[in-house]
């Protein structure tokens, strides 16, 4: 029987990244609503999310390899999510400007009565933004759906001064460390793509 993979989310930047290391998937978004416990900390934040929208698809997928994940930003202990609107967008672009936050993406991976969870981070530093850039940026639409208001692989990249950690956590799936976790769970993977 074929392995099947699920991704349990609508983002367009973990599909595409899937499809960098030519796996075969499909997309089935979770209907989780992305709420947490705030006296958790940002690593059992992103693990919940990620188990949760996990679990959510799999009990459509019984035989399937379901990925879960979850994006967050963190700034002195504020947990910046995605911006509800242009003005928030920009509050926390100010917020970030100069300085330096954390990226935390945690992962789920569910199959036949298996969960495993993990998350990867990366320390990103910003530089010091001017209004008028920041105003562009938002113009741009960009930021309205990505956590902390950018995207590194995108425009966002120009905000960027440095970053060390996992980059592919930034953008929304650590991969490597994903599939070393599918392999793990005995998903079987070959550089060919097949």
């Amino acid at each position: 029987m074929k392995q099947q993979l699920v991704l349990a989310s609508g983002s367009p930047r973990r599909k595409e990244l899937l499809q960098q290391l030519h796996l075969s998937f499909t997309v089935h978004v979770s209907s989780v609503e992305e709420t947490f416990d705030a006296n958790q900390s940002p690593y059992e934040i992103v693990m919940s999310l990620a188990m949760r929208k996990a679990k959510d698809v799999a009990s459509d997928y019984p035989n399937a390899y379901v990925l879960g994940a979850d994006t967050i930003v963190v700034h002195e202990q504020n947990i910046l999510g995605k911006p509800h609107s242009e003005e928030e967008a920009m509050q926390m672009l100010q917020m970030l400007s100069g300085r330096t936050h954390e990226v935390v993406t945690g992962v789920a991976l569910v199959y036949q009565g298996q969960e495993i969870t993990f998350y990867e981070k990366a320390d990103v530093t910003f530089w010091e933004l001017t209004n008028e850039e920041i105003i562009d940026y938002v113009k741009s639409g960009e930021p309205m759906d990505k956590a902390g208001a950018y995207g590194i692989q995108g425009l966002g990249a120009s905000l960027v001064q440095k970053m060390n950690g996992d980059y592919y956590s930034v953008v929304g799936l650590p991969l490597s460390k994903t599939l070393r976790e599918l392999k793990k769970a005995g998903y079987v993977y070959e550089m060919n793509g097949s």
